[in-house]
């Protein structure tokens, strides 16, 4: 049950103007995370749309709870078709994301005759329209944005969004870069350790081990200024940012970062960069770490910061057991940012792409 809070429609039937054009005994209507059945058909509908994808899957249980259980409930919607046999053959979930983007991930079994696929998957664009009004209209907008992403092999998936008036706007890097042991010596102290005038640590904790929420105060705050200008960046207050990053599988409050310069004639420290990682897990062998955030403010620029701060993730990661540090780059970009992390040993491991359809939202 979607909570009263929340901005989508909770009930599929008052999206669609007409009965969705779907073969005999297939209907639509929701998954219930507390059929483990229902999980199980969702995981392994995700595991085989990312190897169909890029040859290999990478969810697991976890990440089809953030989008269906209590977890993200609250910013979030999905929709599921069932074939006569009751199978669950398609997945449509909307993400509340920030004013005016709606994530929108949009699932289709592989081994579906491709008019029946094709059918499926014009009944999650019409869901994903309406759910985008319903969004839109109660942020107070005019114009409400789905943002759904693709593999960049995944040709299928390209048609239909092509066909259901999306257009590709970014591509993403998403690359990889292996961990040694011996790697722990990169940086003195990965909770903390200065060079030139920066200052490297942790977050800092409170008597209850909590976080302390001036620092995450700060990292939001830098994350925001940081990315500004940067390519479909939209204000996200403090508690949404907070709210969205716990929610992660991999989320671990010993992952975050705040960079900060300091002043000789003994001012106050001034935040000027952050990053936050998460866990990734692997289906065999070690886990890995990845960086969801990386934020340099403009000023602070030249000076070391955001390869200090990378050295810090790979140091940590090297102190963890790790053997990996995963991160995305935005291809498109024309700052070629991509330069510093291929200089650190990244390397592209697959291409993602962006795909955008601004729905009106009278």
């Amino acid at each position: 049950m979607i909570p009263e809070d929340s901005r989508f429609e909770t009930d599929p039937d008052e999206i669609f103007d007409e009965e969705p054009h779907l073969p005999d005994g297939w209907v639509v209507g929701g998954a219930d995370p507390a059929v483990e059945a229902d999980v199980e058909q969702l995981t392994a509908l995700l595991r085989a749309h990312e190897t169909a994808g890029r040859g290999w899957p990478s969810s697991g249980r976890d990440d089809v709870l953030l989008e269906v259980s209590d977890v993200g409930i609250r910013t979030r919607a999905n929709v599921v078709i069932r074939d006569a046999e009751g199978r669950i053959v398609a997945w449509g979930s909307v993400h509340d994301r920030a004013a005016g983007r709606m994530l929108f991930l949009h699932v289709v079994a592989r081994d579906l005759d491709h008019r029946d696929a094709a059918r499926c998957a014009k009944v999650l664009f019409t869901w994903a329209e309406g759910q985008a009004r319903e969004v839109g209209a109660a942020r107070g907008l005019d114009v409400q944005q789905i943002d759904t992403g693709a593999f960049a092999d995944d040709a299928r998936q390209h048609a239909w969004l092509g066909r259901a008036g999306f257009d590709r706007v970014r591509a993403w890097w998403q690359m990889s870069r292996p961990v040694t042991p011996d790697e722990a010596g990169l940086v003195p102290d990965p909770e903390r350790w200065e060079k030139n005038g920066v200052v490297f640590r942790a977050v800092g904790r409170e008597g209850d081990g909590m976080p302390a929420e001036a620092d995450l105060r700060a990292v939001h705050e830098v994350l925001e200024g940081a990315f500004t200008d940067h390519f479909n960046s939209r204000e996200e207050t403090f508690a949404e940012f907070v709210h969205r990053l716990r929610q992660d599988p991999g989320h671990r409050w010993d992952h975050w970062w705040l960079a900060e310069i300091v002043d000789e004639a003994g001012g106050e420290p001034v935040a000027a960069g952050a990053l936050v990682a998460t866990e990734s897990e692997s289906d065999d062998g070690p886990n890995g770490s990845y960086v969801d955030y990386l934020g340099v403010l403009s000023n602070a620029r030249g000076r070391g910061v955001a390869k200090g701060l990378l050295n810090t993730v790979i140091a940590d990661a090297a102190v963890r057991d790790r053997n990996r540090v995963g991160l995305e780059v935005d291809a498109d970009s024309p700052t070629g940012a991509d330069g510093l992390y291929t200089s650190m040993g990244w390397t592209t491991s697959y291409m993602t792409q962006s795909w955008h359809r601004d729905v009106p939202v009278s």
